[in-house]
């Protein structure tokens, strides 16, 4: 791309290769200064061509001999197992080329929308998104919201339409597309030549297809058409303000001027350049790999995020210094059965070196199982990552990607610092798992082995959010997506446990919805002290939300208090074992109105039993109203599904209680739904909207649970 001279890279290869088998170039790839890196992740949606992009890129740079295949599971990207079995990217992976003397980290981030979490700590690790488009398919509406995110951060980006290769590819439908879906920024570098044959120049006008003289264009290549949009995006992000004038005035812009303009609007997050590629073919290739170096940042230029002390109090904003105070980011993390937990990590500051002393801090996700935690740990060994395969290096600088084994306390999301100056790095933003699953071990051995499990899947997935249900007894994994439930549980099944899914219980509540009366009686005689304990209490039902209230009325002391505290203790510990269906008894008020005691036989424990007996009475003479959970709902749509929600909230059972102008575009509805009509609403939402559809919720309060549900 660029106009300042050829740039030499690596040889290999290349995508045609035909070796019977597969392998690297030996040592890691070291630098010794960060503006010779560059941190790109790779996103777009699932079955775009992400993954074999990078095959190609790794083989086209000698990184390999050649080409993995995503049907084989043999591609550097996809080694989890999972990922073979599904034929999609299910977690990030790290794959750095060579080009020249500048150090690409490929960053390949699952597309589907149940890994998320997995794709913004890609995002987290990245200075830079290459958007990967399918010349064949469209664009999904995640891949569009996707864009909208790093627009907000101002992250520099570049489109990359894939698969020409295809009979049904169509670049320039597929450039109109990004355009109508990403913005009018978005302006092809390169046309393809007739057939695929190479690329044009569009700011060079120059064509490098085969058996075409250079500077021969084809007239129907459309080159002319797209020359003069993309001269002026550029000339509008310049910062010389007479290039619009001369440009207007017929004054031929020297080019290399144009190139030094187009790079800067590049890495400033201003400009979007299109480049064409095919991974079978290696169309477009070289191309690309210019535009990777000479036009995305380096580190250099792109800003760190916050820091703090422990005590949470701010620091300065660090600068990516070799040679600063360290700041590096935990954002994967992995069990590898003989390395034990792996981590990879992003260097913000500093340099991590091996048989250094760390510190490793977590805040921030008590909610999802991940208690806060701070230890001191050494670095035993330090690799340089390229996909699940781990070549050992001295020291990782900043800007820089690693992998370090052997921690025995960090997680995803971990801040890594040094032992003498600790500090913690504000975590980026984690997308709530919404659609819960429930597990059991097939024996009580598996209930130990899955104990023991559920913690280490758990620490590599801050997606995952544990809930040991105090009112069904239940565990119940969190997820994303049933593609993520399906990652999850084969992961605990790889361990050696033995588990099954069940269904799922709501938890409810009881109340009266009648007033009662019990009499609790509790006599026994069995030679010396005997237990006696008698009461009669009146149960009536409190409005919703009131919990509980107890009433003392005994006259005369025929219960002393000591033992009318007690009669309240097996009332409240019966009301949590319940009195019809075994869930908790709530919203009633229980009156103690009389009973009888014993000089000798009666005791705290005896009117705690006759406390419980009461209420059992009362509930057996009276109507017992089954209560259901309710959510308070927020879902964020596109505009042209807004009909289509609404419609399938009345099917839920839900109130809709209002609609507004969603931040950015959209509408935000705001309703009042049932656990119960939630259960799997995280996938039946994305299906309703094409994938666009989001949701967060927090409990209301019970309701009556009709008899119909």
């Amino acid at each position: 791309m660029s106009a300042k001279g050829p740039r030499e890279t690596a040889k290999g290869t290349g995508p045609g290769a035909t070796d019977t088998r597969r392998g690297d170039n030996g040592a890691a790839l070291a630098v010794h200064d960060p503006a010779k890196i560059r941190n790109v992740a790779l996103v777009g949606h699932s079955g775009a061509g992400k993954s074999m992009l990078v095959e190609a890129l790794l083989a086209a740079t000698g990184a390999i001999t050649r080409m993995g295949s995503i049907s084989e599971g043999t591609t550097v990207s996809d080694s989890d197992p999972s990922a073979i079995h599904q034929q999609r990217s299910v977690t990030l992976s790290v794959a750095p080329i060579l080009v020249g003397d500048i150090k690409v980290n490929l960053i390949d981030t699952p597309g589907y929308t149940d890994f998320t979490g997995e794709l913004r700590a890609g995002l987290r690790a990245a200075d830079a998104a290459l958007f990967v488009v399918s010349a064949v398919d469209g664009i999904d509406g995640a891949t569009v919201a996707l864009w909208g995110e790093c627009e907000k951060i101002r992250m520099p980006r570049a489109v990359v339409v894939s698969k020409l290769d295809h009979p049904r590819a169509d670049f320039s439908a597929a450039v109109v597309r990004c355009q109508e879906a990403f913005g009018e920024s978005v302006l092809p570098l390169y046309l393809p030549a007739v057939g695929n044959a190479g690329l044009i120049g569009v700011l060079h006008g120059t064509d490098n297809s085969h058996g075409t003289e250079k500077g021969e264009l084809d007239p129907a290549s459309g080159v002319e058409a797209a020359r003069g949009p993309l001269i002026e995006g550029i000339i509008a992000e310049s910062e010389d303000e007479t290039l619009m004038d001369r440009y207007l005035g017929g004054e031929e812009l020297p080019l290399a001027d144009l190139i030094d303009d187009l790079e800067t609007a590049v890495a400033r997050g201003s400009f979007f350049p299109v480049m064409p590629t095919s991974s079978e073919t290696g169309l477009g290739l070289p191309e690309l790999m210019a535009l990777l170096t000479d036009a995305l940042p380096s580190p250099l230029e792109r800003i760190a995020p916050a820091v703090m002390e422990l005590d949470g109090s701010s620091l300065k904003p660090l600068p990516c210094d070799p040679a600063g105070r360290l700041a590096a980011e935990v954002v994967r993390t992995t069990v590898d059965p003989f390395l034990g937990r792996v981590c990879l990590v992003r260097v913000f500051s500093g340099t991590l070196r091996e048989d250094s002393a760390i510190h490793i801090g977590g805040r921030g996700l008590a909610d999802r199982g991940h208690e806060d935690h701070d230890a001191d740990e050494r670095i035993t060994h330090l690799y340089s990552p390229v996909g699940s395969s781990l070549k050992a290096i001295p020291q990782c600088l900043a800007g820089d990607i690693c992998a370090i084994s052997k921690l025995a306390s960090a997680e995803t999301g971990d801040s890594v610092s040094a032992r003498e100056a600790p500090l913690l790095i504000e975590t980026w933003n984690m997308p709530e798992p919404l659609m819960p699953v429930a597990i059991e071990g097939a024996s009580r051995s598996d209930e130990d082995a899955l104990a023991k499990s559920i913690g280490k899947v758990a620490a590599a997935d801050p997606t995952l959010r544990l809930e040991r249900n105090q009112d069904t007894h239940q565990l119940i994994l969190w997820c994303m997506g049933e593609a993520h439930a399906e990652v999850v549980l084969d992961r605990l099944r790889s361990q050696g446990v033995k588990l099954q899914t069940v269904d799922v219980i709501t938890p409810l509540r009881e109340t009266f919805a009648t007033k009662a009366t019990g009499h609790g009686r509790h006599v026994k005689q069995s030679g010396g002290h005997g237990q006696f304990a008698i009461c009669d209490i009146e149960v009536e039902p409190l409005a919703r939300g009131e919990g509980f209230e107890f009433t003392d009325k005994i006259v005369g002391g025929a219960i002393p208090g000591t033992f009318v505290t007690s009669v309240e203790k097996g009332v409240r510990s019966q009301m949590l074992k319940g009195v019809s269906a075994g869930f908790p008894v709530v919203d009633i008020k229980v009156t103690l109105v009389g009973g009888k005691t014993h000089s000798v036989d009666s005791s705290d424990a005896a009117f705690q039993s006759a406390g419980a007996l009461a209420l059992r009475e009362a509930a057996a003479s009276a109507r017992i109203q089954l209560l259901e959970p309710v959510s308070s709902v927020v879902i964020s749509v596109p505009d042209e599904f807004v009909g289509a929600v609404m419609s399938d909230m009345s099917g839920r059972r839900g109130r809709v209680t209002g609609t507004t102008a969603a931040e950015g575009e959209g509408t935000e509805i705001s309703a009042e739904v049932p656990d119960q009509e939630l259960l799997r609403y995280a996938i039946e939402l994305r299906a309703l909207t094409a994938g666009t559809g989001r949701f967060r919720r927090s409990f209301l309060r019970h309701e009556p649970l009709p008899k119909q549900a």
